[in-house]
């Protein structure tokens, strides 16, 4: 078997350079001539009518170029679950909806037409908790939204503010658990946690003479973004160009149309000059998405070996005023039941429910972090209930490859035995859990993920790519995909010079781009590798096919029997008779006049059948082990080690692997112990980052990560995505950990200080 040259090695980023020198161009570094600056007014009120929106005196500041209140949209309802504007028109539901916005010479010029702009509220009850706005008789977010049946404690009763539910039921759950010797229900709840990307969002907007709107934005999905601001402004998509800058981190808060691009490109359009809104921190907290707040109620019921027979999940999910994409997340939320481990009998019931809190949306993990912390801290309870080691549990039941789970998903691949027992073996588990000095803990968790996102706005999940070969011997390549800083233009590139025998080096890449580059449906769902990475392969394998058809004849041999390695076209088993990459370009184009444009596309496979996602494989799997310590006179918790390994089908780059869970354990580490936004009737009182902590590189803690490759059949070389995946067992190893330094369960997310210490004194440790 060959060894790789371009793929399995440790390959700076394509774009590091201009990263560590600052040349890097970010969304809020774009500079039109007679650019303008925008700025957009919020709502004060959770929930009321909007009965007036005077702007005359704003107009009138010397300064202003436009003004834009709701009335001058088109007032459509956009998102995959259409219920919001891009500006409200007659009612806000949350602070900080857009409710005008201005265009002016500089940004304090915009600041002072903002608070002379005049608007009449009518304020109306509001809910703020999702329980409570599940009765009869709460205060109606979305006017006109009935009452639906959900299923109580076995009974069914009417509840309010349900914009979605998703049940299922596989097997005989009721009988199962009649028939277990060991039964055991837990609660969870867990916060809600902002992105806090270093990068506000932000977007430029420019409209030509001829009507084209070019739009710059810091977005997880340019073509997405296109199609919802031609909607929303009653445009052709043909007429809208996005382009992505770097981004300075998304974790899916960047992944909708936001306000900034809507008000960015309407002023524009307005003022006949391009127009600049870069958010505040203060908007960011307040105006963009959050990682949902869910409550979990699980029910297990196992052998006395501790294999699992039935598993019962119930969750109510707080989506705030807006569905955003929080219907899809509860869904992948309960597609958790029966997907790690072999559960025959599994339920759900889950409600996305409104309220007047800021809207949740996409957050790392999406739905799939809530879950797995319910379900891995409860196989810890199960297992000290049974006697069983943790670690022994996960083992037993884990799922292989080759089967297909309860929920109806199709494993090809699945290292996640392997990945329990590299993380046993290499966190000295089995010694160190009862050798730690005081106060210490050990902690293990599992994960799967997915790599591919089924649809998207009606779209199929797929890709596509071009390769264009220089004279020169150097390729572009271009691709539709969104590096936003998990470096998947390296991995791109790396494809590319491994499937043309080029050097990573020779390969530049044009992406995210709508008008240069082909169609890709964002960066989500740790899809970019799998899919986007299939359709590289694919253009480059097309443009090495049409290079040997002409090269054959210079090599006086068949196309079938030339290669391309190391930079050279060569004849097979004859390195000799060949030519350099760069001698076979000049000849192809030069001399015969053919210019190499390769193309390819991927399209995921949809599930069918009785699947509870219709989600297509691949599946990464992986576990961690979490080591603690606690200090029992303040609470404090520092996280020391973190063993991680994961199952990554096979690593095209290994050392961006290892950097992607390493950022993972340090956002999953805040979600556990620190961070929740602070809400007061719906007021973020916590908007920035003096009060809303994260963790930082102090209390990052060592982490090492090893790559299991199983070699998915249908991955790129084998690959599929990690990126995502690597953050769902942080939370429940550290709270695992936690339990097994001081014999305390925390249940309620983040594990703050505060709480241990009341759970300390509630039920010491013996």
């Amino acid at each position: 078997m060959k060894s790789h040259s371009s793929i399995g090695r440790r390959v700076p980023r394509v774009d590091g350079l201009q990263l560590v020198t600052g040349g890097a161009l970010y969304t809020a570094d774009v500079a039109l001539p007679r650019m303008l600056h925008g700025r957009i007014l919020r709502s004060p009120h959770a929930h009321a009518r909007v009965l007036c929106v005077d702007a005359e005196r704003a107009k009138r500041v010397r300064g202003v170029m436009a003004v834009i209140t709701g009335k001058d949209t088109a007032g459509r309802l956009f998102g995959i679950f259409p219920d919001e504007r891009a500006v409200a028109v007659d009612r806000v539901r949350y602070i900080g909806e857009a409710v005008a916005a201005v265009a002016a010479l500089d940004d304090d010029i915009a600041e002072e037409a903002l608070s002379l702009i005049s608007v009449e509220y009518e304020p109306l009850p509001a809910v703020f908790d999702p329980s409570e706005a599940m009765r009869l008789g709460a205060p109606l977010v979305h006017e006109g939204l009935a009452p639906i049946h959900i299923k109580e404690g076995g009974e069914s009763k009417l509840a309010s503010n349900v914009s979605f539910v998703n049940e299922f039921h596989v097997g005989d759950v009721e009988r199962a658990f009649a028939e277990a010797d060991h039964v055991r229900e837990d609660t969870f709840t867990t916060s809600a946690q902002c992105h806090c990307a270093l990068e506000p969002h932000g977007a430029v907007a420019d409209f030509d003479a001829g009507g084209k709107l070019t739009l710059w934005s810091s977005t997880q999905g340019p073509f997405l973004l296109a199609r919802d601001l031609a909607f929303t402004l009653d445009m052709s998509p043909s007429d809208i160009r996005i382009i992505k800058p770097r981004v300075g981190g998304a974790f899916g808060g960047k992944r909708e149309m936001m306000a900034s691009d809507f008000c960015a490109a309407l002023l524009s359009r307005r003022a006949h000059r391009p127009v600049k809104i870069i958010y505040t921190r203060e908007e960011e907290f307040m105006a963009t998405r959050a990682r949902h707040p869910m409550t979990l109620q699980v029910k297990t019921g196992v052998r006395r070996d501790g294999t699992l027979v039935a598993q019962e999940m119930t969750i109510i999910a707080d989506g705030g005023a807006y569905s955003s994409r929080g219907p899809v997340i509860l869904k992948y939320a309960g597609g958790q039941l029966g997907s790690l481990y072999r559960v025959p009998n599994i339920k759900f019931a889950g409600y996305h429910v409104y309220t007047n809190n800021p809207v949740s949306g996409s957050f790392r993990g999406f739905g799939m972090l809530q879950a797995r912390f319910a379900i891995e801290s409860q196989m810890d309870l199960l297992a000290e209930d049974l006697g069983i080691d943790p670690a022994e549990i996960r083992l037993k039941n884990a799922v292989r490859a080759g089967e297909v789970t309860s929920g109806g998903r199709r494993v090809t691949s699945c290292g996640l035995s392997e990945c329990i027992e590299k993380v046993v073996e290499a966190s000295g588990w089995r010694d160190r859990r009862v050798n730690l000095p005081p106060n210490h803990g050990l902690g293990i968790a599992c994960n799967d993920y997915v790599s591919s996102g089924a649809r998207s706005q009606g779209f199929i999940d797929s890709s596509a790519a071009y390769v264009r070969l220089q004279d020169d011997g150097t390729v572009v390549l271009f691709v539709g995909a969104a590096d936003i800083g998990q470096g998947s233009d390296t991995t791109l590139c790396q494809i590319a010079a491994e499937e043309l025998g080029v050097p990573v080096a020779s390969i530049r890449i044009v992406s995210a781009d709508t008008e240069l580059a082909p169609r890709d449906m964002g960066t989500y769902a740790s899809r970019i590798t799998f899919v986007a990475g299939n359709a590289v392969k694919l253009a480059a394998a097309d443009a090495r096919r049409q290079l040997f058809q002409v090269a054959a004849d210079c090599l006086e041999a068949r196309p079938e029997d030339l290669e391309a390695r190391d930079g050279r076209v060569f004849v097979k088993g004859s390195p000799d008779r060949g030519l350099s990459f760069q001698e076979a370009a000049v000849y192809v184009m030069k001399e015969r006049g053919v210019h190499v444009q390769g193309r390819g596309g991927f399209a995921a496979k949809v599930e069918d059948g009785d699947a509870v996602l219709s989600v297509p494989p691949p599946y990464s799997f992986g576990a961690q082990v979490a080591e603690v310590e606690v200090d029992t006179e303040t609470g404090q918790v520092k996280v020391r080690r973190f063993v991680a390994a994961h199952d990554c089908g096979f690593a095209i780059n290994p050392m961006g692997l290892e950097g992607q869970v390493e950022g993972s354990v340090v956002c999953g580490m805040g979600h556990a112990l620190v961070e929740n936004r602070l809400l007061d009737e719906g007021r973020v009182l916590n908007p920035s980052l003096l009060d809303y902590k994260i963790p930082t590189s102090l209390e990052a803690p060592y982490v090492a990560a090893s790559a299991i490759e199983t070699k998915d059949p249908e991955g790129p070389f084998g690959a599929k995505g990690v990126s995502e995946g690597a953050q769902v067992p942080v939370a429940p190893a550290i709270a695992n950990a936690i339990y097994d330094a001081i014999g305390v369960r925390i249940n309620d997310l983040p594990i703050t200080p505060e709480k241990i210490l009341k759970a300390l004194h509630r039920s010491p440790k013996d």
